[in-house]
């Protein structure tokens, strides 16, 4: 658990390219704005992508597209290089979600939820979990090269809205909590337009051609669950011995902000 004296360090990993964007990232500015220092990674560089460019193409254009957006929140940017529709839960997988947990060194971790419309995200979830946990355990290795040092605390973490907040059956997924992003909105957009090569892909793929404004209504959504006219919604996994108060809504809240 972080000193309360110190300024956490936070960690959003989710599986492709723009998905934080889409999110999380208005919690993140806000973050930001209290001086904490943000990483932001994907499990994959979102290699399926594309109808028109090959896998290595397409990768090559998401990467650039996924710093652009980083640059702009001056947050550091990683993929972890898992292959899309190819992420596994697997002993491999959790040593190289471990490795990235103990190379940010977070206090706080957001990440995907446990139920969502794609094993993408559902499986990002469980692997950040695992990773976690083991980051702070000693005897632990990543087998990667130049490891990093284990942790020395079980990070805070956090799960972000299913996509359009719903289950496998069309059941609504309710978050625990709200983080209002009513100021941050518009650079939360300005980094999710950084994404240009999702817009077309969802267009061709998913027959969504207003990729922005999907945005803007879920955010909308969320936010006037709690008056507000943007939002952010969250779960926190409080299973032991993960930490149980709520970090984030402390930092975020008006008599710190």
């Amino acid at each position: 658990m972080p000193e309360r004296n110190k300024t956490p360090r936070i960690l959003a990993i989710h599986a492709h390219p723009d998905d934080v964007e889409f999110q999380c990232a208005g919690t993140l500015v806000r973050l930001k704005q209290l001086g904490c220092p943000i990483s932001i990674a994907t499990m994959t560089a979102g290699d399926c992508g594309s109808a028109e460019m090959g896998p290595l193409d397409i990768a090559r254009v998401r990467r650039q597209e996924a710093k652009n957006a980083a640059d702009l929140l001056g947050a550091d940017c990683y993929c972890l290089e898992f292959l899309d529709l190819a992420i596994v839960v697997d002993n491999d997988s959790r040593r190289r979600v471990t490795e990235i947990v103990r190379k940010t060194k977070p206090d706080i971790v957001l990440t995907a939820p446990a139920t969502d419309y794609m094993s993408d995200h559902e499986f990002t979830s469980r692997l950040v979990r695992d990773a976690c946990f083991n980051a702070a355990v000693p005897n632990y290795t990543t087998n990667q090269p130049h490891p990093a040092s284990p942790l020395d605390h079980i990070p805070y973490l956090y799960y972000v809205d299913p996509i359009e907040g719903i289950g496998h059956f069309g059941e609504e997924i309710e978050p625990e909590f709200i983080v209002d992003i009513s100021e941050t909105f518009d650079l939360k957009q300005k980094m999710l337009a950084c994404h240009e090569s999702q817009r077309n892909w969802l267009r061709k793929q998913h027959g969504i051609d207003e990729y922005l404004q999907k945005c803007e209504r879920w955010s909308a959504q969320r936010g006037s669950q709690i008056g507000t006219k943007y939002g952010e919604g969250y779960r926190q996994h409080k299973g032991h011995p993960y930490p149980g108060d709520n970090l984030l809504v402390e930092l975020l809240s008006p008599s710190r902000s």
